[in-house]
């Protein structure tokens, strides 16, 4: 469960990322987010979200909402095709700093580069670095809604996990 919250929380940073500082929204449509962590518990993880403006948004909204109360720096620039994004955040009795950055045109695809420390050291960690790569690939599959993740080869879920990030963002909301 630990690594699925490692995981998680960049997944969800590099989608309200797609939709800051000025950037392009993303097209409404089915996205494959392929992550990958180095570090103590290196793991690779691909995941498909299934994304319309007004998920985009919320999640954007969600993830500001929680910056707000547990950062105290958190701030996202745009360098020519560059989107920077720098926060101090504290949770579970440590620091997290993190610093990404993001290129594409993130209309149909964009990546990342993403590293993070902790101090002291969150379970043993004291930092790790992601690469995120995203990309359109259409419309959603049947049986998807906006807001659906599903993320492939998690250990002990046959047919991976699935969950919808804007419902959870509408009770983490209230």
């Amino acid at each position: 469960m630990r690594r699925s919250m490692l995981i998680l929380t960049p997944l969800l940073l590099a989608a309200g990322i797609a939709s800051a500082a000025d950037a392009p929204a993303r097209k409404s449509g089915l996205w494959e987010i392929t992550t990958n962590m180095s570090g103590p518990m290196p793991m690779a993880q691909t995941a498909q979200q299934c994304i319309d403006e007004k998920t985009d948004k919320l999640t954007e909204q969600g993830d500001m909402k929680e910056m707000e109360k547990h950062c105290s720096k958190n701030t996202v620039t745009r360098s020519g095709n560059k989107v920077i994004s720098d926060s101090i955040c504290k949770f579970d009795g440590t620091t997290a700093t993190t610093h990404g950055e993001f290129t594409g045109d993130f209309g149909s695809n964009y990546r990342g580069d993403v590293k993070t420390t902790y101090n002291p050291p969150m379970h043993g960690m004291s930092g790790m670095q992601m690469s995120i790569s995203a990309k359109w690939l259409g419309p959603c599959k049947p049986g998807m809604k906006p807001g659906d993740i599903i993320m492939q080869g998690m250990p002990g879920m046959p047919g991976g996990m699935k969950f919808n990030a804007a419902d959870m963002q509408k009770q983490m909301m209230k």
